[in-house]
């Protein structure tokens, strides 16, 4: 998604502009995590926060790599008991959609942000793999995989079908998935573990409308594909010369309830549907759980924090608020706001995000994708 404003500082211009909208974007997202936590409470009846639910200062980190690749999308954190390699467990993972140029659809780069020391890149796709989408999960087992939605020029007219890129833990690329019937430009996905070897991958597709079940296994280092699935269509979806795409984007995978929740950027409303690991057959568009002209502008990327409640950015394209640039929206499963976040001034900022839970502490991380940046807060696991 390209910047809305013109005077948009990039990563090479004015360094001291660039450093004082990040102090100014820490402060505001310090206070706004400070203002979640106190919606919280005063959900569970409270009126106070002990000091511990104090969040830490933010960390703001270029995602921008040597090659110039900007727009980063995908947000995805290396898990505990990952085998080694050039990951580290809480290293955080960013996938590259454009190219220096910002030519939409042909970024090559996943960028690795360690919890501490300087950004390095942990893969660079092929010429003919390009745009690096939201769709970026790392699997204990040591492999990681992201979407390549890649375009000839840039656009959505000369967009390709794309296909799954797999990744070992040294960043060599070991295997393409692709099928045209069921990955029509991975835009999004969420990657539930079994155990056992047993892996479902659920993907949103740009440019059918569609969410793709693949139940895989894994076995010497690689992903076998037993069975591909169509477990969900009817969303509406379009070409967009600002957002390349506005399609179903944002999964949650609920493995308790088997049930898929469906950030759809048109539709601006966010779905659930049931028997997501185990149906057989289309579901449709599923179950409405939350629609809000209010605070929804175009629902993108989602996740889910510790108590339970979905995270979900926004567009900024369809149903747009100037007075809500760059909104990360709060919200619980049964379709409460609760409270939402900027992460930018401007519109069109916010995309990929993720939480890690780590013990007694949580980290939430999300991209701002007019500055090129990453954003990671530290808090404490409620």
């Amino acid at each position: 998604m390209k910047s809305y404003i013109a005077n948009a500082q990039t990563p090479n211009q004015s360094t001291l502009v660039s450093h004082k909208r990040s102090v100014t974007r820490a402060l505001f997202g310090t206070a706004a995590l400070l203002l979640l936590c106190v919606a919280v409470q005063e959900l569970n009846g409270q009126t106070s926060i002990p000091a511990p639910f104090l969040p830490s200062p933010v960390q703001v980190v270029s995602t921008v790599p040597s090659n110039g690749d900007v727009n980063p999308y995908g947000v995805a954190f290396v898990p505990h008991g990952f085998p080694g390699g050039a990951l580290t467990p809480g290293d955080i993972l960013v996938s590259n959609f454009n190219n220096a140029q910002n030519l939409q659809g042909t970024g090559t780069t996943i960028v690795r942000v360690p919890q501490q020391g300087p950004l390095s890149v942990f893969f660079t796709s092929s010429p003919s793999q390009p745009g690096l989408s939201t769709a970026l999960a790392v699997l204990q087992e040591g492999l990681v995989i992201v979407g390549s939605f890649p375009s000839v020029d840039g656009t959505c007219a000369t967009a390709g079908n794309g296909s799954l890129l797999v990744i070992n833990s040294i960043g060599q690329q070991v295997q393409t998935i692709a099928d045209q019937n069921f990955i029509n430009g991975p835009w999004d996905m969420a990657v539930y573990d079994f155990g056992g070897g047993r892996v479902d991958a659920f993907i949103t597709n740009g440019l059918s409308g569609k969410v793709t079940r693949l139940n895989m296994m894994i076995s010497g280092g690689q992903l076998t594909v037993q069975s591909k699935t169509t477990i969900a269509s009817g969303y509406l979806f379009q070409c967009d010369p600002v957002t390349f795409v506005d399609a179903p984007t944002g999964l949650v995978y609920d493995a308790k309830k088997d049930l898929l929740y469906v950030a759809s950027t048109v539709d601006n409303t966010v779905f659930a549907v049931s028997n997501a690991a185990s149906r057989t057959s289309d579901g449709g568009t599923g179950q409405i759980i939350y629609q809000d002209q209010t605070h929804l502008h175009g629902a993108l990327g989602m996740s889910i924090s510790p108590l339970g409640h979905l995270l979900v950015s926004n567009n900024d394209v369809i149903n747009p608020d100037p007075n809500q640039p760059s909104e990360i929206v709060e919200f619980t499963i049964t379709g409460r706001f609760v409270k939402q976040l900027s992460m930018d001034p401007n519109l069109g900022g916010s995309f990929g995000l993720n939480v890690s839970i780590e013990g007694v502490t949580s980290r939430f991380a999300g991209v701002d994708d007019n500055m090129s940046t990453l954003n990671v807060w530290t808090l404490p696991t409620l």
